[in-house]
C-alpha cells in the first residue's frame, strides 16, 4: 500500500475472495482495504500505541445525522464519561487535504459537539480546539488525553 507519514505497526491482512483485508483493532473484526482504511488504522494505531489514548474509548464508522442525512464519522474518541472528545476524518493518502474535508469535519461536529477535531490523509494530520473557541484553534500536535475533562 502507501507509506504514510505515521509510525508503523504489527498490521494483520489477509486475502480472501480477491480481496485485502485489514484487522481493526477496535471493531475486532477484518474489513476490507482501502486507501482510506490503510490511513485509518495507522491512525489509530499510532492514537493508542504512541499518544497513549485508550482503545475502549474509540467508535469506528459511526452513524449521524445532518440535515436528515445518514453519515458516518471515521473516527470518534470519547472521554471517560461518554462524551464525543475528538472526532477525526480520515482520508486517502492521494487525496489533498482541502477546504472541502475541513467543512465535511466540522458538519460532522455539529452533531458530534467533539471538543477536537481532526483531519488526516496519512501524510499530513492537522487538529483543532473547537469548543468554547470563537475560531477553531489549530494545535501544533495531538492534545494528550484527559484523566478528567
Amino acid at each position: 500500500m502507501f507509506k504514510l507519514n505515521l509510525p508503523d505497526f504489527n498490521i494483520t491482512v489477509r486475502k480472501e475472495a480477491g480481496k485485502v483485508w485489514i484487522f481493526d483493532i477496535i471493531r475486532k473484526k477484518y474489513i476490507v482495504l482501502t486507501p482510506e482504511e490503510w490511513v485509518r488504522q495507522h491512525f489509530i494505531h499510532y492514537l493508542i500505541n504512541h499518544l497513549n489514548y485508550p482503545k475502549s474509548l474509540f467508535r469506528i464508522e459511526g452513524s449521524l445525522t445532518y440535515n436528515k442525512l445518514q453519515k458516518r464519522s471515521d473516527i470518534v474518541i470519547h472521554n471517560r464519561e461518554g462524551k464525543p472528545w475528538m472526532l477525526i476524518e480520515c482520508k486517502a493518502p492521494n487525496i489533498k487535504l482541502t477546504q472541502k474535508a475541513f467543512n465535511q469535519v466540522a458538519v460532522y461536529n455539529m452533531t458530534i459537539g467533539a471538543k477536537f477535531v481532526a483531519v488526516t490523509n496519512g501524510m499530513v494530520q492537522y487538529c483543532f480546539e473547537t469548543l468554547g473557541q470563537a475560531e477553531p484553534n489549530y494545535l501544533t500536535s495531538f492534545p494528550e488525553f484527559p484523566e478528567i475533562d
